[in-house]
């Protein structure tokens, strides 16, 4: 027989418990929706779609899809982890009205949902979030469905399902837009990388005219249609370039003496066995805007990577362009270089919500998308606004166990109700200067 474990203490277990709530860190989420006037802003943009003057406001519902996305949700009926805690959430609507909401969303409905998100962005920026530098990073990426879904296509991997394009700012992280698309769409399709770009712009809350806003890509941006657009939109461009025959003789020909050494992409130190060389006096830019350049890097192949043609000394080789006149090609190298992070963001946000659509209608799932970058957003605002430290640069799923899921006790008592966190838990004090700077927030004029 083998002897049960001691280290445990044993349990007696009941269900009388009264004002136990979990995720009480979540209703973080829900006030501050409020404060930035997402919650008032999102009203007024979904007030036409509702039918009856019952109800629970279709604004509110949009709140509340939000923050059960940024708590972990994957589907709209995860919303019964806010509904079976009013005492913590106060009503919440039902999932089937959720279904409804979002069925009432329609183009038109998602420009004026995007005008609620950008009035937001700019309280949220007025209370502190603004970072002060605007690199604008667009990519897309594949969404895998495995039913049958409307307009959903087979992509180049194999796969099934969508390929939205989607537009990040890199200071934040924070999701301006996203563009749903079936999952055949090409990456570098010019049209929607240019309505990618004019909806993040209208996200921002500077003037590109007045505030310099620099535009990122990789080798899908990399077209005339695309920069042209950045240039009438007065944004700088740093995009990929294909390794196209023009440029390999260059390379090849190029004098070792040109190459310098290229810096990390944060700048803070040189990189081993990476260099980068500027190619515009012998290539051939004429069709491309005026002051457009090319930036070479070279960098050795991992030990065991298999080389291609195009690898030469056991090189590998990498172009972009651009349209900054920062002399330092280090600099400019380790700018498109921050790039990446933008990947990063896209597996935070596909971990809020995006690697689920909940709908065959493609309408529906497009309102999904939207929902989705909205409860990234209040992620971030959370992170820059009422966290320091560790927290502040934390992923969601960090996020979620330190904070948003802790446990607590509803109290109330002389028309007051106190929210009492567990006093052992390691974050409950990074929980409560959470309520507080909330509280600040809310008495701001």
């Amino acid at each position: 027989m083998v002897n049960g474990n001691r280290c445990r203490p044993r349990l007696l277990v009941s269900a009388d418990g009264r004002g136990v709530v979990g995720h009480a860190g979540s209703r973080a989420l829900c006030d501050l929706a409020d404060i930035v006037g997402l919650r008032s802003a999102l009203s007024a943009a979904m007030a036409s779609t509702k039918q009856r003057q019952g109800g629970h406001d279709r604004g509110g519902v949009l709140v509340d899809l939000e923050v059960m996305l940024a708590d972990e949700g994957t589907t709209i009926s995860d919303l019964v982890t806010l509904i079976n805690q009013p005492s913590l959430f106060g009503p919440v609507a039902s999932v089937a009205t959720a279904w409804r909401t979002l069925a009432a969303v329609d183009e038109a409905v998602l420009a004026r949902v995007a005008g609620a998100r950008a009035e937001a962005r700019a309280e949220a920026w007025a209370a502190g979030a603004d970072p002060g530098v605007y690199v604008v990073d667009i990519d897309a990426t594949l969404v895998e469905s495995h039913s049958e879904k409307q307009k959903a296509a087979a992509n180049y991997k194999h796969g099934f399902g969508f390929s939205p394009v989607l537009a990040y700012l890199d200071a934040t992280g924070e999701a301006l837009t996203g563009l749903l698309r079936p999952g055949n769409a090409p990456a570098g399709r010019a049209e929607d990388l240019v309505a990618v770009l004019d909806l993040a712009l209208e996200q921002l809350p500077v003037d590109p005219e007045s505030e310099p806003v620099t535009v990122r890509s990789d080798s899908a941006g990399h077209s005339h249609g695309f920069v042209d657009a950045c240039r009438d939109r007065h944004v700088r461009f740093v995009v990929g370039a294909p390794l196209i025959e023009a440029f390999q003789l260059a390379l090849w020909n190029l004098s070792p003496r040109r190459w310098v050494r290229a810096i990390s992409a944060d700048g803070i130190e040189e990189r081993d066995h990476a260099e980068v060389a500027e190619i515009t006096d012998v290539v051939d830019l004429s069709g491309w805007p005026e002051g457009t350049r090319a930036i070479a890097r070279r960098e050795q192949a991992h030990p065991g990577a298999q080389l291609s043609f195009t690898d030469i000394d056991g090189h590998r080789y990498l172009v972009f362009i651009t349209d900054i006149d920062d002399p330092d090609i280090a600099y400019l190298d380790a700018l498109y270089r921050g790039r990446g992070r933008a990947e990063r963001r896209i597996a935070e946000t596909k971990d809020t919500g995006l690697a689920h659509l909940p709908s065959y209608t493609f309408a529906i799932n497009a309102a999904w998308l939207t929902v989705v970058l909205i409860a990234h957003d209040l992620l971030i605002w959370l992170k820059r606004l009422c966290l320091h430290g560790e927290l502040a640069h934390a992923e969601p799923k960090r996020l979620r166990y330190c904070l948003l899921h802790s446990a607590g006790v509803i109290a109330t008592s002389a028309r007051r109700t106190r929210l009492r966190l567990s006093s052992n838990w390691p974050w409950s004090d990074q929980l409560v200067a959470v309520f507080s700077t909330l509280g600040v927030l809310q008495l701001q004029p």
